[in-house]
């Protein structure tokens, strides 16, 4: 549903276009590796990869389980909550290992949380914990790491600043791009992994903006 809902929504809400560097098609029991700068971006970056034939599990912060609306439609689906900073925060990365295990794959925002940012300016990733590279450990999967730049003009700065872009975002169209990386493998080392994953999100998020800067300068051609 997610997926679905986030293809529906994102072209209502702007211009979407994505690339990729590898054109054949992962194996069952990826992990796609995110940056997060928004919180309209999962609807951008599960537009994409339904795009691309993907749609997978989502590792989302569990207060969206306390949504009467969404709760039983992200459990049934599949979908992990993330019990931030609490002793069942390791809980998400077993539900997603087991996910992996069955064939499904599972996106991950490495960075924990969202930046301390107002703007709308793209920033780079910020540094990633260590629950990714745990999430492979457990699991030994492969990673794809997706940059994504643009969600910011949807959803950005405070709650009433977040809503007015929402809502605006229809008629202002803005741009946003997803380039989706080549696919690695990680070390079992932590901090050597965690370093590689943040290196190939922040080339993909590059690759991005390179992508939506190049398309602008067409447009205005």
């Amino acid at each position: 549903m997610l997926s679905r809902a986030a293809a529906v929504l994102a072209p209502v809400l702007g211009r979407l276009t994505v690339t990729r560097e590898v054109v054949t098609a992962v194996p069952p029991g990826t992990v796609f590796a995110a940056n997060h700068d928004s919180l309209a971006d999962p609807v951008v970056v599960l537009a994409a990869l339904r795009h691309l034939g993907v749609e997978p599990a989502v590792m989302a912060t569990a207060g969206l389980w306390r949504l009467p609306l969404l709760r039983g439609a992200l459990t049934h689906e599949g979908h992990i909550p993330v019990h931030r900073r609490s002793a069942r925060a390791a809980d998400a990365l077993d539900a997603a290992a087991e996910a992996l295990a069955g064939g499904r794959h599972v996106l991950i925002y490495g960075e924990g949380g969202l930046p301390d940012r107002r703007d709308v300016t793209p920033g780079p990733p910020e540094p990633f914990r260590t629950g990714l590279a745990r999430l492979v450990a457990l699991s030994g999967a492969l990673v794809v790491p997706v940059g994504h730049v643009g969600a910011r003009r949807i959803a950005s700065g405070s709650r009433a600043k977040q809503l007015a872009g929402a809502v605006s975002s229809p008629l202002r169209r803005p741009h946003f791009h997803v380039h989706v990386g080549p696919p690695l493998r990680l070390p079992t080392d932590a901090e050597h992994a965690t370093t590689l994953a943040h290196a190939a999100v922040s080339a993909a998020w590059a690759g991005a903006v390179r992508a939506l800067g190049e398309r602008r300068a067409g447009l205005a051609r």
